[in-house]
């Protein structure tokens, strides 16, 4: 079933002869990369990374080398979330307005450079969540062909593995804006908090963690198992990320949950 999955997935790639992609260096657009080079040729394919205030500079860097070692042609364009009217005020279509950006940027990309389509790492889990980005994807024609061949993302994950790319076991990336309750002002000042503070945790080693912020409070979303590596070090984690500008340092008893500000949504 996986095989046909994936030979669904180059002929959607052939079919659209030539591609630029939406590059975040996270599993999913990694593997879309990699699948649309093979199907079509590194001359038919450039990968695009929006470089802005909510996306990690760590991870900027990696998919520099990720672009390099699947080899092919990677172009970094400079984008403000924060200049998106309705952005910064955080309402629950704030990523509608992030992506109706990004493709507006890539698209006259596309037509400078003679490309014939727009792709975007969306898969089929996304079905299940609440992500108004993809309305904005359908209205300026924007294509997911991980989407469209049904992959879910341990699909992904395990065709990842057999192709040897090093993202199959990376942690679900997502951008800082989204460890920011709805309705709290997005500043760059908040988004460097949460970046500084998570790249912190990490160096405990920890796989998977993100640091929600409600106002002056940081709750730690890890997983189980991460939980007892925290409390373990909880003097060293309080002392810096107070130093980050947190007032109060909280552990999510739950662990992480992808998309758990969404919660108040419904």
């Amino acid at each position: 079933m996986l095989t046909e999955k994936y030979k669904s997935l180059t002929s959607i790639l052939r079919e659209m002869e030539s591609v630029v992609v939406a590059f975040s260096g996270g599993v999913d657009s990694t593997f879309l990369l990699k699948a649309a080079v093979d199907a079509l040729g590194a001359d038919h394919v450039l990968a695009v990374t929006a470089d802005s205030e909510s996306y990690p500079s760590s991870e900027l860097e990696e998919a520099k080398v990720l672009a390099n070692q699947i080899g092919v042609r990677h172009q970094v364009i400079e984008t403000s979330e924060l200049a998106i009217p309705g952005y910064a005020e955080n309402n629950k279509n704030r990523c509608y307005f992030c992506k109706s950006s990004l493709f507006d940027h890539l698209i006259p990309v596309m037509e400078e450079k003679g490309f014939q389509n727009v792709v975007y790492g969306v898969i089929a889990d996304d079905m299940n969540e609440f992500r108004p980005g993809m309305q904005a994807a359908k209205e300026k024609g924007i294509r997911g062909p991980l989407l469209e061949a049904n992959l879910f993302k341990q699909e992904i994950r395990e065709l990842s593995r057999e192709f040897n790319l090093p993202t199959w076991d990376k942690p679900s990336l997502a951008c800082l804006s989204s460890r920011i309750a709805y309705g709290e002002y997005i500043t760059k000042e908040k988004l460097t908090k949460v970046e500084k503070a998570e790249a912190f945790l990490k160096t405990f080693d920890i796989h998977q963690v993100r640091v929600r912020t409600h106002q002056d409070i940081a709750r730690i979303e890890v997983e189980p198992k991460d939980m007892k590596e925290i409390l373990d070090n909880h003097d060293s984690i309080v002392k810096a990320l107070q130093g980050f500008g947190y007032k109060y340092i909280t552990l999510d008893l739950i662990g992480y949950q992808s998309g758990s500000m969404n919660k108040v949504l419904s």
